[in-house]
């Protein structure tokens, strides 16, 4: 598969166009089962390990996201040490379709990688991945104008956003 040149280009690693700080509304987003709790920290995890987040007309991080849901859509208020926070919200009805099957296809995933040869769980593992790029070059359009952010952090994040959707 060759790589998508829509994407953003990175920002410079030692820029502090970056999150260093995700939270998650308590008020708007429910708590899951451990599982669920897991992927949702896993996925902060990675994010923060190494991302580029670069809000449009802001130069300056590194950033706190606070993820929220209002109205089913998701909430992005953003704040630096200096300044005044500011927050959009992000409409996930485009990313429903690609997240519905990401699920599937991870749900046939996890009962594959029990008793399918490995050949069938490469095929299923290599269409799980498809459909993340997918989510993630859809979700790169959908900030286009609002944050810049990497190829590797567009996926982190829509890992993250299926982890808030995601019902065990």
């Amino acid at each position: 598969m060759k790589p998508d040149t829509d994407f953003e280009p990175p920002v410079d690693p030692a820029s502090r166009a970056k999150l260093s700080k995700i939270t998650l509304d308590p008020a708007s987003i429910r708590r899951g089962n451990p599982n669920i709790e897991h992927e949702r920290e896993v996925a902060i995890f990675d994010i923060l390990e190494a991302n580029s987040f670069k809000p449009d007309g802001h130069d300056g991080g590194p950033y706190t996201l606070t993820l929220g849901i209002v109205e089913d859509r998701l909430s992005f208020a953003i704040s630096e040490e200096q300044g005044e926070p500011f927050t959009f919200v992000l409409s996930l009805t485009p990313l429903r379709r690609v997240m519905k099957d990401y699920f599937l296809v991870c749900e046939t995933y996890h009962q594959a990688i029990r008793t399918a040869p490995p050949s069938r769980i490469q095929a299923i593992d290599m269409g799980r991945r498809a459909l993340h790029n997918e989510g993630s070059q859809l979700l790169v359009e959908r900030l286009k104008g609002k944050v810049a952010i990497d190829n590797d952090t567009a996926r982190r994040l829509f890992t993250l956003i299926c982890a808030l959707h995601w019902k065990g």
